[in-house]
């Protein structure tokens, strides 16, 4: 009988047992082998193109890096600058103002007549007593020579009259003559006399219309436009004078300030030192004149809150023309060795006040600052900078702490570059 069999000695139809070496035992250890190969070598090809991409990345950042930072060294922002200064400040009130002659003469007839001279150009300055129209006198001395010859005559009648009287009071002590009689020839006496000095007065009267004829300035000032020519016939009840002079030196500028300010005002300017006045033109910029304040107004203007003064200025170089705007400076007082700086220096942050100042390797920096006070244009600062330091005052919108510069030094209005040393332009 057959006996049965393990399985492992069973016969194995058309396959080999394993570890036999057959085909059918290495084929899986193969396929094995290739996937392993196949995904190492997808690895590595990943692998390097990820590599190759962070390395152009990084060199593309690198170099981005690099171009960044030469631009960084070797571009510079030009800005201007100016220097922090220390000096006296004057603090002063502002107001506006009109130029006004001290003195201003319209030169009328007082008598009617034909314009025989004109001795003046027009624009001439003229002075006191100067002789500056003619007018045809004749009349006038004709006039005054008759009253002149009425009186030789009335004045002999007195004297005769007079001999007469005193005859009359020689019969009235000897009784010839009554009292009312000699009361009555005094009375004829005195008829005579009045008549005399009616006589005088009228004299008086045509040498005043005669010194009328001879028209001089009662100023010294300056002439304008000529409104009457030689040859016109010119009327003592005229309303339209034949010239106006204006006294130019010294002149007169009344301005204006809110009444608030008389108590700052009104004890200084009543001082022995008084108060200085500066005046400028339109723009506030160009200084015209220095001069003294005169006085106040005795009233305020109700409608507009403010009080009237009035300065005197000397105007040697005549820069104050009559009827002329100014912008005035009333200079109340002096801060003695204040720091300042231009007022175009201020910027302003959320932090606060600030400027640019520009430091020896004109790298600048963000320096806060406190402003006590502001004139005008410029700023008198107690905090944040020193003499000596330099802020920008133009090219600050391209500028953060750190940036390199150009400096263009601002002095009087004039500018001038400074280059960094070590550094290309």
């Amino acid at each position: 009988m057959p006996t049965a069999e393990t399985p492992s000695s069973a016969p194995h139809l058309g396959m080999n047992p394993p570890g036999s070496g057959s085909p059918w035992e290495s084929a899986p250890k193969k396929h094995a082998w290739a996937r392993a190969l196949v995904l190492l070598l997808i690895v590595a090809a990943v692998a390097g193109a990820i590599w190759r991409i962070a390395t152009a990345r990084s060199e593309k950042d690198r170099k981005v890096a690099a171009r960044a930072a030469m631009m960084a060294a070797y571009m510079q922002v030009p800005v201007q600058v100016a220097v922090v200064k220390q000096k006296d400040v004057p603090v002063y009130l502002d107001g506006l103002g009109s130029v006004t002659a001290y003195y201003t003469v319209t030169i009328n007839s007082r008598v009617t007549g034909q314009i025989l001279q004109v001795n003046f150009k027009e624009g001439q300055d003229v002075h006191k007593g100067d002789l500056l129209i003619v007018i045809d006198p004749a009349p006038y001395k004709a006039a005054l020579d008759q009253a002149k010859g009425q009186l030789v005559r009335d004045q002999a009648q007195l004297d005769d009259y007079k001999i007469e009287l005193s005859r009359y009071k020689s019969l009235y002590q000897q009784g010839v003559y009554s009292k009312e009689q000699l009361d009555a020839e005094q009375a004829l006496y005195g008829q005579y006399l009045g008549t005399v000095e009616l006589d005088q007065a009228t004299i008086d009267t045509a040498q005043v219309n005669l010194n009328y004829c001879y028209i001089r300035s009662p100023i010294d000032g300056r002439v304008g436009l000529r409104l009457v020519d030689p040859g016109n016939i010119v009327q003592s009840t005229a309303t339209t004078g034949m010239l106006i002079i204006t006294q130019m030196h010294p002149i007169a500028v009344d301005f204006t300030l809110p009444e608030d300010d008389l108590p700052k005002v009104l004890p200084k300017m009543r001082s022995p030192q008084g108060l200085m006045v500066d005046a400028y033109d339109r723009s506030s910029f160009g200084h015209l004149a220095t001069g003294r304040l005169l006085t106040v107004d005795n009233e305020i203007d109700p409608t507009t809150g403010t009080a009237k003064f009035k300065a005197i200025f000397p105007n040697k170089h005549e820069n104050l023309f009559p009827d002329q705007f100014v912008n005035v400076r009333l200079i109340i007082d002096q801060l003695p060795r204040a720091i300042v700086m231009p007022a175009a220096a201020l910027q302003h942050g959320p932090d606060g006040d600030f400027v640019f100042a520009v430091q020896p390797d004109n790298i600048v920096k963000i320096q806060p600052v406190h402003v006590l006070l502001t004139e005008s244009s410029t700023l008198v600062v107690d905090k944040g900078v020193v003499p000596g330091d330099k802020v920008v005052i133009d090219g600050a919108e391209k500028l953060r702490a750190g940036s390199k510069v150009v400096a263009h030094i601002v002095t009087d209005g004039v500018a001038y570059k400074k280059k960094a040393q070590g550094t290309m332009l």
